[in-house]
């Protein structure tokens, strides 16, 4: 494992805390816990991001997740495992994290709206982005992970 190049919580703990209470609302937005914990999960695998993989999967084991549906997250496409709801947000944040083309594409914004109000889906594009300032920020500094026994 590569050495912490820095530890920006305490060289940087006024930003670190700005993105802390950007969390803070996620953490209570209209997005339930377990939704969120596999959006979060999804976009830090699509990101390789080996810290926030191992916080994300503890936290949606934590709301109740399967062993089996966080093993099969990143093929979640090729699985009966995850309701509509479910498929549309996952669908909505990779789109949303690829951003392919530079947009998301219609038929995943219609997709999304019709499992979510405008409210969810802005606080669910909110938890992508804050996904992502994390991850960037804990793979470009080496933040480290503790194996667990």
């Amino acid at each position: 494992m590569p050495q912490q190049r820095i530890d920006y919580a305490n060289v940087a703990p006024e930003g670190r805390n700005a993105l802390l209470k950007v969390a803070e609302y996620a953490h209570n937005s209209s997005i339930d816990r377990r939704l969120r914990a596999l959006v979060e999960l999804r976009v830090s695998q699509m990101n390789g991001c080996a810290y926030c993989i191992d916080m994300h999967a503890t936290e949606a084991r934590a709301a109740g997740e399967s062993q089996q549906r966080l093993d099969c997250l990143c093929a979640w496409r090729e699985t009966s495992f995850f309701d509509s709801r479910e498929q549309a947000a996952l669908a909505w944040a990779e789109a949303v994290n690829r951003l392919d083309g530079g947009q998301v594409s219609n038929d995943v914004y219609e997709a999304a709206r019709k499992e979510f109000s405008e409210k969810e889906l802005v606080d669910l594009t909110l938890i992508v982005s804050l996904m992502n300032v994390w991850n960037r920020m804990a793979i470009s500094f080496h933040k480290p992970i503790e194996p667990r026994n």
